[in-house]
């Protein structure tokens, strides 16, 4: 597929050939420029049809609990555990992706249900409220009341408290990346890892990336406007956003758990990815990073039999099992 780049401002890294011929198909169902008038209808997405056999292919049993979100509202958690395992085991908080806008507990998760079945894994999902209906602070606070409510409930979900690992990916990415500061911050949960699969971290929307990737690939320059306006409304852009809402603004970076951090050379999220890994390791902190070269936002996801889609998920997994093994 070839893929125009002559009317963006900035030259752009080009895409690894099997992903951009891979774009074609992927344009047909979801166009790189998302705006608001198109939420309901991505809100109207399936869920993976494959899940539930997921599910059972590891032993796993999915259980769902109503418990309170911020401010006393109600957010669904979906637990997914081995009901055979007698002692504790580590625990995974997932945050699911979806811009801010769209998106819930199921989407994203199915990448994490092997570790139940590996390490003894539970894993807890979070579906916390979404914008433009629930603007900021209720998104990530609400992420952050179903972490603590993991925490508190270790015992009963088979989870050993020193060994909760917080991840999701884009929006996912960037509430985990907000959640673990609000960790770090309030003396919250004690975590053993922060995964931020290619987060959606910096509102302000103005790095090269950010202008290199408009009207081209998955989840553009437009489409970030789109996500951060629903959650930030007229505060987008200015001084009056904080650090757990966008994570880039964070100017202390220190006395945060390992962290890794995934992202394509050909999305709009990957300078501000680099640059917090980057401010992580100013304040002496542990970071891993990964930069895919010719990737597209999700391309794991897209396209998972593209051999860069292999490669990051590998390496990914193997940082997830160093870090539950420890």
């Amino acid at each position: 597929m070839e893929i125009d780049m002559t009317h963006t401002k900035h030259p752009v890294p080009a895409f690894d050939p099997e992903l951009a011929a891979a774009l074609g198909a992927i344009g047909q169902e979801l166009p790189p420029t998302l705006t608001p008038e198109m939420i309901p209808a991505l809100r109207q997405m399936p869920d993976d049809p494959t899940l539930h056999e997921q599910i059972a292919a590891v032993g796993a049993t999915h259980e769902e609990r109503t418990i309170e979100g911020f401010e006393g509202g109600e957010i669904l958690v979906s637990i997914f555990r081995d009901p055979s395992r007698s002692t504790a085991g580590p625990g995974i908080y997932h945050i699911h992706g979806g811009g801010m806008i769209t998106g819930n507990r199921l989407m994203g998760v199915a990448g994490f249900l092997p570790f139940i079945k590996s390490h003894g894994a539970s894993i807890v999902s979070v579906e916390y409220r979404l914008a433009p209906e629930f603007p900021d602070p209720v998104p990530v606070e609400d992420c952050y009341a179903g972490l603590v409510w993991t925490a508190e409930h270790a015992e009963e979900l088979g989870i050993d408290p020193a060994r909760i690992l917080v991840g999701g990916a884009s929006a996912g990415g960037g509430l985990s990346a907000g959640v673990t500061l609000l960790a770090r911050d309030r003396k919250g949960p004690d975590l053993r890892a922060s995964l931020l699969i290619y987060p959606m971290l910096d509102d302000r929307n103005e790095t090269i990336s950010a202008h290199q990737i408009d009207g081209i690939g998955v989840w553009d320059r437009t489409s970030n406007e789109t996500g951060w306006t629903a959650l930030l409304g007229d505060r987008r852009g200015t001084d009056d956003v904080s650090i757990y809402a966008a994570p880039a603004r964070a100017e202390d970076l220190s006395g945060l758990p390992p962290t890794f951090i995934d992202v394509g050379s050909a999305e709009v999220f990957r300078d501000e990815n680099v640059s917090y890994a980057s401010r992580i390791w100013a304040a002496g902190g542990d970071c891993e990073l990964h930069v895919w070269p010719g990737g597209f936002h999700g391309f794991d996801n897209f396209a998972p039999h593209a051999w860069l889609s292999a490669a990051m998920v590998e390496t990914r997994n193997k940082w997830i099992t160093r870090m539950l093994d420890s």
